[in-house]
């Protein structure tokens, strides 16, 4: 796929639509003189016929009330797609905009990050111009939930590459990506609605301890119905047919109270059942051959009928429940039928039969909406390529690295390896040079290749591993921890997981910057002495061209790369390229009398 084709693609797409939206518009107003048409048909036959034969006059005029309803429905479902063809433009547009980086309006997702992390706040994962800004593609607070957790833990092999294999297919199938999320974009699922259903499913039956009210169900609209039969025809008179009638209104009324509370609890969740039903339809009827969207399907049809029936037969329950807001329909229902009991007992029916199925639907909506995100990523960059994982440890081979959140026309790509325990990588250079760019280029590339998704590089081969860093380190007021406390207590971290001999790539920025700097450098170099004798690998950035001189008495153990600067005329010229060596070149004196230092 060429670099420009996810654009292409998108363009192609929106004239498509708005080619579909034109005739659906057409169809909407044809609809709409066919309604007209049915009831204006439809009374004056009534009138026209009634001193012919009044058996004739209401054949005709409940055919073509008839068709007047079937207009209607028909409109429906046309303005249903028409919302669907709404909602699919405004994906490609925004991802046309995605395509610039022009994503900051998306939602953050700041409030996912956890507060205390081993390098979700040193890499951007969270918050505003964030990596989850940048690739997140899910709707429901599941799915956001799903992909901050792959962002912040990482998978097993296994499971990388059932992700790999299912990113694979999405990305072939953009159509089905944009489907699922223009159901989840109208009515996001909740975690609410998820919590309002968990509790419910757990309650006992309020109809356990009341028997009497599954013989009544039966008896109570029969005797409504006679009475009314009864009074049509004469048998009772006007007055004791109302009394009758408020009698009715009381028991039903009274019957309805001792259920309200069960009600409640699934109140005003309709509209997100109806995106959990179209979506988990939609996952359901994939054709996608990967290992995890099989184990899905699997899961949505374990039941006694699949989950989407499941789901839409309980969004027609509350449907009916629901109608105790417009009393001219309730009412009557209720009083003659007990409307309410009848629909609570299609309620426990339904739980009884689906209640160990609930979890698993918002389980397959998160999985899907989290797999669609990273589909999406690697759609839009056909450039990316899937990592390779090697059985060794401490493996990082990378071709062409750059940062996913730099645009491709200001992204410096840089090719870097390092192998075997018990390396120290230092990065010398000067100011604004990229040292930092480059630790969290490495960084979020392992974070993307560990949960299973492609990487910005040319290619990539590392070891299963989990990051961890200390770039940028923030006091806490709150905590009463100052930045330098704060920092030692990440390196703390770092110390005891190295020394547990987790599989870790350490990534350091300016160490101990916290302290005056005979403590600092004294600090560093005790600590480097102390990582080197560790099983791990490590990128450290810094100023300190002191500490490169480790390379001497680590001669296999210690590496020096660096980032310099070229100056002409008294400007600066970066290249952002790596290269082995000690920098030889700092920029700080000539920046500060820029500002008017005077040296």
């Amino acid at each position: 796929m060429q670099k420009n084709e996810p654009e292409l693609f998108y363009k192609q797409e929106l004239n498509k639509l708005g080619d579909e939206e034109k005739k659906l518009l057409k169809k909407q107003s044809l609809l709409s003189y066919q309604r007209f048409f049915f009831v204006v048909l439809s009374f004056i036959l009534l009138w026209k016929l009634w001193n012919v034969s009044i058996i004739a006059a209401f054949a005709a005029f409940i055919l073509f009330i008839g068709l007047f309803i079937f207009a209607v429905l028909r409109d429906l479902k046309n303005k249903e797609a028409l919302d669907t063809i709404h909602l699919l433009k405004t994906i490609c547009k925004q991802e046309l905009r995605i395509l610039k980086f022009e994503f900051q309006d998306l939602p953050d997702g700041q409030e996912l990050c956890p507060a205390h992390h081993a390098y979700a706040q040193d890499l951007d994962l969270f918050g505003k111009a964030s990596l989850y800004q940048y690739i997140n593609r899910t709707c429901s607070e599941q799915g956001h939930q799903r992909l901050a957790n792959w962002l912040t833990n990482p998978a097993t092999i296994e499971t990388i590459m059932q992700r790999q294999e299912a990113v694979a297919a999405l990305c072939k199938n953009p159509e089905w990506m944009h489907q699922l999320r223009a159901y989840g974009i109208h009515n996001p699922v909740t975690l609410v609605s998820e919590e309002k259903i968990n509790e419910w499913k757990k309650d006992s039956s309020p109809l356990q301890s009341k028997s009497w009210l599954r013989i009544l169900r039966f008896i109570f609209p029969i005797i409504t119905v006679s009475s009314l039969v009864l009074f049509i025809f004469n048998i009772i008179p006007g007055s004791l047919f109302t009394f009758l009638l408020i009698v009715f209104f009381v028991i039903a009324s009274y019957i309805s109270k001792l259920f309200h509370s069960q009600y409640m609890k699934l109140n005003k969740i309709v509209p997100e059942l109806e995106t959990l039903e179209k979506s988990i339809r939609t996952i359901s009827n994939n054709s996608f051959k990967a290992a995890l969207f099989k184990q899905l399907k699997n899961k949505l049809s374990s039941s006694l009928q699949n989950a989407s029936l499941s789901i839409e037969k309980l969004k027609k329950i509350l449907g009916r429940l629901d109608y105790r807001y417009n009393p001219m329909v309730h009412v009557p229902l209720n009083s003659f039928f007990l409307w309410d009991l009848q629909q609570i007992f299609s309620l426990e029916k339904w739980k009884s039969k689906n209640r160990n199925e609930i979890p698993l639907w918002f389980d397959a909506l998160a999985e899907a909406e989290a797999l669609a995100s990273l589909g999406t990523a690697a759609f839009n960059h056909p450039d990316w390529q899937f990592p390779e994982f090697s059985p060794d440890k401490n493996i990082f081979n990378s071709k062409e690295m750059g940062h996913p959140l730099i645009p491709l026309v200001k992204r410096v790509d840089n090719s870097f390896s390092t192998q075997g325990a018990k390396q120290i990588n230092l990065v010398t250079g000067s100011n604004m040079a990229g040292k930092s760019t480059f630790l969290r280029s490495v960084g979020v590339n392992i974070v993307l290749a560990m949960m299973g998704a492609p990487v910005c590089c040319k290619k990539l081969i590392l070891s299963p591993m989990k990051v961890m860093s200390s770039m940028r380190i923030n006091d806490n007021l709150e905590e009463n921890t100052s930045t330098f406390y704060a920092e030692l207590k990440k390196l703390k971290d770092i110390i005891e997981a190295v020394r547990s001999h987790e599989n870790v790539f350490i990534l350091l920025d300016e160490i101990l910057r916290g302290t005056n700097s005979t403590d600092r450098h004294t600090g560093s170099i005790a600590l480097l002495k102390q990582l080197i004798r560790e099983d791990a690998s490590y990128i450290v950035a810094t100023h300190d061209l002191e500490l490169a001189k480790l390379a001497e008495e680590y001669p296999g153990n210690f590496h020096n790369y660096h980032f310099d600067v070229q100056v002409q005329n008294e400007e600066l010229f970066f290249d952002y390229k790596i290269k082995e060596g000690i920098c030889q070149s700092m920029n700080a004196s000539l920046l500060m009398k820029k500002i008017g230092i005077e040296l």
